[in-house]
């Protein structure tokens, strides 16, 4: 396992990107966010915009929707916390790719590099497996690939918080 590896996951507006924001900034490293949203709306516009306008003007910031592996690879270090929010909505990103096989290099390219990676590294995703079994196909099968997804990062990661009304529920290694 990679030293500082922590999963966060959350249901929206759960408080999850708050408390990776937390913990990126108490680990007193200097912190890059990787942001894997795309700016399709004026909605989701909104919603980049207020993650920005929350952060230090200190961290820096890498946007990239696909390939987050290598992104990881490029950025990470020893002394450097890395913050990838979101994970699901990169997933979104790949579903939707033209390439069709770009879901299965991408994720396969990521659980290699992880736990290789030096410094701290938090993941943030959306938990939606709690509910219902969707109608579509495009959607239960995101869901099926976010729980694959999850499954896999958490058997990777040091530690794996549930976030839920803000409050933070350690499912796996240290209190927060």
């Amino acid at each position: 396992m990679s030293a500082g590896m922590t999963l966060i996951l959350g249901g929206v507006r759960s408080g999850k990107s708050r408390l990776a924001e937390r913990l990126a900034q108490d680990s007193g490293l200097p912190v890059t966010c990787i942001a894997t949203a795309t700016a399709d709306d004026d909605e989701m516009r909104a919603r980049i915009a207020a993650h920005r306008a929350r952060r230090p003007a200190t961290w820096s910031l890498v946007e990239e929707p696909f390939q987050l592996a290598a992104t990881l690879h490029t950025h990470a270090a020893p002394d450097r916390c890395l913050l990838v929010d979101c994970l699901t909505l990169w997933l979104t990103n790949l579903l939707m790719s033209a390439d069709e096989r770009a879901l299965e290099r991408e994720r396969a390219a990521l659980l290699e590099t992880l736990p290789h990676l030096p410094g701290r590294i938090l993941l943030v995703g959306n938990e939606t497996n709690m509910g219902i079994t969707p109608l579509g196909a495009l959607n239960r099968r995101y869901c099926d690939e976010a729980g694959r997804l999850h499954q896999s990062l958490a058997s990777l990661c040091d530690r794996v918080i549930l976030t839920v009304a803000g409050l933070p529920l350690v499912l796996k290694g240290e209190r927060v």
